[in-house]
């Protein structure tokens, strides 16, 4: 009987398990983006994880091995019903902020959001943390209504000493629901929890809104710009990914 019940349990896991596995798009001439994809039965929309720092996801074993935030939250996401896109950074450059706001970075995005949309097409929300708000918010500019549902914020770049800056981008430019997501312990000295309502300000197309600051977690440690830190929302995974997943199935102010 125990035998037969690891079966039964095995058999039940496995179709889910089967699904996750790493594309890899040829995006540009001679420059591939791959990506680690969680398609789920059942699932109501894809959300597309833009990680921070050099965009890197620590693939190891085709598996994302990165402490970021939005990797290592990855599976929340696909427990609320969503299918999952955790994007690695291509292969010819690190995603430094200049290259986030480029053509090129653009391009491989829409490359991205276009295999996910032809494979399952459901709403495609692009969900962005750290560096990875820069890339997010200049592809709510430059994507129509029609590519994108909407855009979620965490931990956003403020610092007007960084090229594309989450407020010094063109944001009236989106007309996409948008949430921003941000602690209000994040000391990091480029992502200033005093500045993000600056964000919320400037997007004046949007048709809905929200700024969310949390207070929550546990055992920050290391450089307060690392995803171990207040940051990247120590200690309170679960609930940080549950405030998101909670507003793309129902976006209200």
């Amino acid at each position: 009987m125990r035998i037969l019940l690891i079966g039964l349990l095995l058999a039940a896991t496995t179709p889910a398990l089967a699904e996750d596995k790493v594309i890899k798009l040829d995006t540009r001439p001679g420059v591939s983006v791959s990506f680690y994809y969680m398609k789920r039965d059942g699932a109501t929309a894809t959300v597309v994880l833009l990680p921070g720092g050099g965009g890197g996801i620590g693939l190891k074993k085709d598996l994302p091995t990165s402490p970021n935030f939005l990797v290592r939250t990855r599976d929340f996401f696909a427990a609320n019903g969503f299918n999952v896109a955790v994007v690695n950074r291509p292969t010819d450059h690190e995603l430094d902020y200049e290259f986030r706001v480029s053509p090129q970075h653009i391009h491989d995005l829409r490359q991205v959001v276009g295999y996910v949309k032809k494979d399952s097409a459901l709403p495609v929300w692009l969900i962005g943390t750290s560096r990875g708000t820069t890339s997010a918010a200049a592809a709510g500019i430059a994507f129509g209504n029609e590519e994108l549902a909407g855009l979620a914020l965490t931990s956003s770049i403020t610092s007007s000493k960084k090229i594309g800056a989450v407020p010094s981008q063109e944001l009236e430019a989106i007309r996409l629901p948008v949430l921003v997501l941000h602690h209000e312990k994040d000391s990091c000295e480029i992502t200033v929890p005093r500045e993000v309502p600056r964000i919320i300000d400037r997007l004046k197309n949007t048709p809905v809104k929200k700024l969310v600051m949390v207070n929550g977690g546990a055992n920050a440690s290391g450089d307060p710009c690392e995803p171990l830190h207040w940051h990247g929302f120590i200690g309170m995974d679960k609930e940080a990914v549950d405030i998101i997943a909670d507003w793309i199935k129902n976006p209200k102010p």
